[in-house]
């Protein structure tokens, strides 16, 4: 709605007749005798009030009883006031400015000078709400991008991964427990240590790139991948390449460094890393592990220990705990075991209900 109404708040006549006649041919003119005339013009016209020139002595309520009002309701954000006044002392032209007002004119006051003073202050909040309208509606295109890049994104990274499950002859449920059980366990990293400074943001970006964390099974072949006995030395020292061949398969496609392609790099090389430094491949020790790859970590080992493999059935959910517990499936810090026993109750809910809503909590 175009604004093209000024607001003159005085409770002596001829002032609000000499300031109407400046304007009048430019704007149409609404006038107040009193504050709590002006405050009604207010409510009822502040989409169209381009001006408000506002007497700081009035009946009723005072000028600036009606910029406090103004102030609490946000309008002095939108609309700018110039303060007129035969007297003010420096307490109330302090007070004004902290309202908000754009300026303050003193009785008696020149005619043009009012007339350019107040159209330079009709200009610049016009120009500034302009760019604030601008920058909002680009900052809204460029969030509904962004959100759109990330649906996109999940739905890459999912149909890749899928194809790691349908490779390894494994349920696509998989990927949909290592989401929900890392997002779990990093809601808590988040809360507990906030030393990581992970936010929602990246939380959501880890959640996404830990279902990539095997991606590089799908250069293992089927005679290792699919061997239904326990492998060899030689066997499941090439197994342990996946960990390489996921990075070196994230590297073809990588069209630019971003915080997304470092989360899906560490979790693929580091997320059979162990606190202990006995992991694979680069033997980390302790926090040199990235805390997301730490968490995918143990994550993985609870998954593949209550699931059923093609090498193994699946171990009741107490006995996996346990096993994480005491080390036997490797050694992860104690922020991660702190963690761990924080979610516990939540993973072993998942896990006794057949994982079948975790669709709905993704």
């Amino acid at each position: 709605m175009e604004k093209n109404v000024i607001l003159i708040a005085d409770d002596v006549e001829i002032n609000r007749t000499m300031l109407s006649c400046i304007f009048e041919e430019q704007y149409d003119i609404l006038e107040a005798a009193d504050g709590v005339e002006t405050i009604e013009l207010l409510e009822k016209n502040n989409d169209i009030l381009s001006l408000i020139f506002l007497d700081l002595i009035m009946p009723n309520k005072s000028g600036l009883d009606v910029l406090e009002y103004m102030f609490e309701k946000g309008y002095m954000n939108r609309i700018p006031v110039i303060m007129i006044t035969g007297e003010a002392t420096s307490e109330n032209e302090v007070k004004a400015y902290e309202y908000g007002v754009s300026d303050i004119i003193y009785k008696p006051f020149n005619s043009k000078v009012v007339m350019r003073r107040a159209q330079n202050i009709i200009e610049l909040f016009q120009n500034r709400i302009d760019i604030e309208s601008k920058l909002e509606k680009r900052t809204r295109q460029l969030r509904e991008s962004k959100e759109k890049l990330e649906r996109t994104n999940e739905f890459l990274v999912n149909a890749l991964s899928s194809v790691v499950e349908f490779r390894s002859l494994e349920s696509g449920e998989h990927i949909k427990r290592v989401k929900y059980f890392t997002r779990i366990l990093l809601k808590y990293v988040k809360s507990e240590f906030p030393e990581y400074n992970l936010t929602d943001e990246s939380l959501n970006l880890i959640v996404n790139a830990s279902a990539l964390h095997d991606l590089g099974k799908v250069a293992i072949p089927d005679s290792i991948l699919l061997k239904p006995g326990k492998l060899t030395k030689e066997e499941f020292e090439e197994m342990k390449k996946h960990t390489i061949y996921g990075c070196q398969l994230l590297e073809n496609f990588k069209q630019e460094e971003n915080e997304f392609y470092g989360y899906c790099y560490d979790i693929c090389r580091y997320h059979h890393e162990r606190y202990d430094g006995n992991g694979y491949p680069d033997r980390l020790r302790g926090d040199e592990i990235p805390i997301w790859a730490q968490v995918v970590s143990i994550v993985d080992v609870y998954d593949a220990l209550v699931s059923k493999r093609v090498y193994k059935a699946a171990y009741a959910v107490e006995e996996a705990v346990n096993m994480i517990r005491n080390n036997e499936c490797g050694v992860f810090s104690p922020t991660i075991m702190a963690c761990f026993e924080m979610a516990k109750s939540e993973f072993v809910l998942a896990a006794e209900a057949k994982f079948t809503y975790i669709d709905s909590d993704l």
